[in-house]
Order: structure tokens, then C-alpha cells, then sequence
């Protein structure tokens, strides 16, 4: 998988990240009595809280110890954040956002660089290191996102007569993905779709998808052409690829796209899972939306991924976007005793025979431990990531939104979008906000 070290060495942001736990002291095996110390884990992905709780519940089963589960909103993440490390028993265990999380939060971030969970990662460049070259931040799970689509639904479409293309395999560019879309959008009464693809979400810290995994794509690109892994001057040469995409999701959209500021994740997943569109850009973590949803009509063996397409020359090479954006630290400022449960309680998840298991099998990660080594993820999103991770023949689109300035940066790209989305303003607009604000961010700093 070309290219995935370089980015991970770059570090990964992001909030996709880990849930909340809280959890009563242990000793150095992950059990022990309460009173030596507590465990506050902030979670930043309210789809897997659920999950959590299990692990959780599995974790106090074994050790004794409790263990609480915490979870920020949507889109609250470093707001919630700030706010509980500012308290006396604010959280033990947190995520941050690579090396522009570590900046932020340095302060409240301890050395995990002889922990025993950090001896076990596959590659230490992949972690977040301090002037000291010392580990503030240990990466937990690889990732991959791209566009899942139906083939139960897509078979149906390459047989109508017509069809722009008789294969998903002769969909690997834009012009023929475009195609493809507009046609199937022009048929959806007939395959009984409300559109192709699922509602773009753009209500307010739902935009994820979008002002940073689709925003990740351009600046990719651009990086890429300049030989660069971060810029403090960036010029928006792939914008104009940025708006075909973008404008291809919300013209063959199941609402109209004047309606997407008040569009969820939920929703917009629950459309997929139930058979209303074809396809939804999303990242692995999403299988669970998928599944669990009451009324899914996916079979599993239908639901893969398809590269996203943005009409770059040779993208017929690309693969899905892969990367890691989740990064654990120790609060340093929790007492030793919470810091040592905290350390237990990771050593546990990802060195342990049945933390592992669980993380790998009911969190769906794709972890970068060797311990990990002879696991690998049941879900079919998860098991596609690992395929393309191990395709030498596709170059693989790094996550180089772990660079990008701030999340009012992010915020303020999603408020765009919602309004070009709504016709408030031209695509210009956008990218203007893009540009000036990354580089006036960027030369603050």
C-alpha cells in the first residue's frame, strides 16, 4: 500500500477516535481495587458508543474494575474536551488530532514511550512525538473511506438496457462515474431509488464527510503535485475537481440540495441501509450504521467500497483513502494512580488475547499493533480496507486532512458548502474561504 507510512508518519487528525471509558483503578495486569486509581475515557464517535459499552462491560467482567463510557456530540469533540480537562476529575484517557492536536493539548499529555501497548506498534513513525522525540500520542486503528455502494442494487442497473457501464470495475474515473450516477439517477423509479446517492449532511457538526474526507482530496492532490506533506501557502489548484464531486452527490442526491443543512450521518446511512440509494460516501466505521439499522435491506456480501473520483489524471490508480487519525494520550495531569489505571486498561485492549479480539472483531479496528498480527477485521468494509492496503497496483489517497489548521478551519468549510449547497453562494466563495483561511491559519502559527 504505497504511500500510508509517509502519512502516518505526518500524523493523522481527524476526531474519528475512540469512546469514553471511565474505569476504577488496577494494577500492572488490568485488574485490581478501585481505590488505587479511576479510568475517564472521552469517546469521540457516538456511532460506536454502543460498542463500547460492551467492551466496557468485558473489561469489568475480567478485572473487576468499572468502567464508565463518555461520548461527545457530534462535531463537539475538542469543545468538550477543553471543557472536562479543566476539571479536577476531567478524563484519564483522550484522543488527539495528530500533530496539530498534540500542539494544542501538550500540556495534558504524558510519555507513553515505554508503555507496553506502544512496544508493540507495528511502526513507531506512525506516532505523534513531542521536540523531545518522545511518544505523546500512540495511533489505534487504521481506517479507510471511500464510496460504499449496493451491488445487489448496481448488478440491477448494468443489466438495464442503456446502462453506461456493464461492471463496477469499469467504473475507475470520474467522466465514467459521472455516467454512470446521472443515468441510474435519470432510472432510480425504475431500480426504486430515491436517489443514487445517499443525502449529502451538511447540518452542523454532520459536515465531516465532507469539509474534511472530501476536502482531504484536493489538498492530497495538490501536496502531492508539490512534493510537500504540509503548505502554508495553499493555492486550491483541484478545486474546480473538489466542486465536480461534490456537485455530483448533491445533483443525484436522494433530497434536493437545498434540504442538506438539516441532513444527519444517521440519516443519510439509514437512506443507504434501507435500500433508498446506491451508494453513500463514508469510511468503514460505517458498517455498523448499515447493519444495525432497523428495516436494513443490505445483505452483507453487497456492501463494498469504490474509490472516490474526482477526475485527476491516472486516477484510474487510486485506491480508497486510508490513514489513521485516532491518537490515545494519558492525561499527564490525572493523578499516578488514574494514569496507571488508564495505561492498564490500553495495555489490555491492545496487547491482551481478549482486548484484542474485541477490538478487532466488535470495534471493527485494524489496528497497527503486532499483536493484531493474525486478526483481521470480520466486517466486510474492514475487510476491503485491508485488501486495498495490500494492493501494490493502486496508489493509496493518504489522509493529509491531519494537517489541516484547526477545526474552525473545518467548520467554517462546512458553513460553506451548506450554503453553495443551498444556492446562498458560488463556488468561488468557498474556495476562497478555503484557501485564504487555511494560509492566514497556517502563517499564524
Amino acid at each position: 500500500m504505497r504511500g500510508l507510512r509517509k502519512i502516518a508518519a505526518i500524523g493523522a487528525v481527524s476526531t474519528l477516535a475512540l469512546g469514553g471509558l471511565a474505569a476504577c483503578g488496577s494494577d500492572d495486569s488490568g485488574s485490581g481495587d478501585s481505590s488505587e486509581g479511576s479510568v475517564y475515557y472521552l469517546n469521540f464517535k457516538p456511532e460506536q458508543e454502543d460498542v463500547w459499552k460492551d467492551v466496557a462491560a468485558a473489561y469489568k467482567e475480567e478485572t473487576g474494575v468499572d468502567v464508565k463510557i463518555v461520548t461527545a456530540a457530534s462535531g463537539t469533540y475538542e469543545q468538550v474536551l477543553k471543557t472536562e480537562l479543566a476539571k479536577s476529575d476531567g478524563p484519564t484517557l483522550f484522543n488527539i488530532n495528530g500533530p496539530i492536536g498534540y500542539r494544542t493539548w501538550q500540556d495534558y499529555t504524558l510519555d507513553l514511550t515505554d508503555e507496553e501497548f506502544t512496544q508493540h506498534l507495528s511502526d513507531p513513525t506512525m506516532a505523534v512525538t513531542g521536540e523531545d522525540d518522545k511518544i505523546y500520542g500512540v495511533p489505534f486503528a487504521t481506517e479507510g473511506y471511500g464510496i460504499i455502494y449496493n451491488d445487489a442494487i448496481m448488478q440491477q442497473y448494468f443489466e438495464m438496457d442503456g446502462a453506461k457501464a456493464s461492471a463496477i470495475e469499469e467504473i475507475n474515473n470520474f467522466d465514467t462515474l459521472k455516467a454512470v450516477t446521472d443515468d441510474m439517477q435519470a432510472k432510480k423509479d425504475e431500480l426504486g431509488l430515491d436517489g443514487v446517492f445517499a443525502s449529502t449532511s451538511l447540518a452542523p457538526g454532520e459536515e465531516w464527510r465532507f469539509q474534511t474526507h472530501l476536502a482531504n482530496y484536493p489538498v492530497f492532490y495538490e501536496f502531492r503535485d508539490e512534493g510537500v506533506d504540509d503548505a502554508t501557502d495553499l493555492k486550491g489548484t483541484y478545486g474546480d475537481n473538489y466542486q465536480d464531486i461534490f456537485d455530483l452527490y448533491l445533483t443525484n442526491s436522494t433530497v434536493d440540495p437545498s434540504l442538506t443543512s438539516s441532513v444527519t450521518v444517521t440519516d443519510s446511512m439509514a437512506e443507504f441501509a434501507m435500500g433508498k440509494a446506491a451508494m453513500v460516501q463514508n469510511g468503514n466505521w460505517g458498517w455498523s450504521q448499515i447493519s444495525e439499522v432497523s428495516g436494513n435491506t443490505v445483505a452483507e456480501e453487497d456492501v463494498h467500497f469504490l474509490p472516490i473520483y474526482m477526475g485527476v489524471d491516472g486516477e484510474e490508480d487510486a485506491g480508497i483513502a486510508i490513514g489513521t487519525e485516532n491518537f490515545l494520550s494519558v492525561n499527564s495531569q490525572a493523578s499516578e494512580a488514574d494514569q496507571q489505571a488508564s495505561i492498564d486498561f490500553a495495555n489490555w485492549l491492545f496487547t491482551s488475547e481478549a482486548g484484542t479480539k474485541m477490538a478487532s472483531e466488535d470495534l471493527g479496528f485494524i489496528a497497527p499493533f503486532d499483536t493484531f498480527t493474525d486478526l483481521a477485521p470480520s466486517d466486510p468494509l474492514g475487510k476491503e480496507v485491508v485488501e486495498y492496503m495490500n494492493n501494490d497496483d493502486l496508489y493509496t489517497v493518504n489522509w493529509v486532512f491531519t494537517v489541516f489548521p484547526s477545526q474552525d478551519f473545518k467548520n467554517g468549510l462546512g458553513e460553506h458548502l451548506a450554503q453553495y449547497a443551498a444556492g446562498n453562494v458560488e463556488w468561488s466563495d468557498v474556495m476562497t474561504y478555503m484557501t485564504d483561511q487555511w494560509n492566514a491559519e497556517k502563517a499564524a502559527n
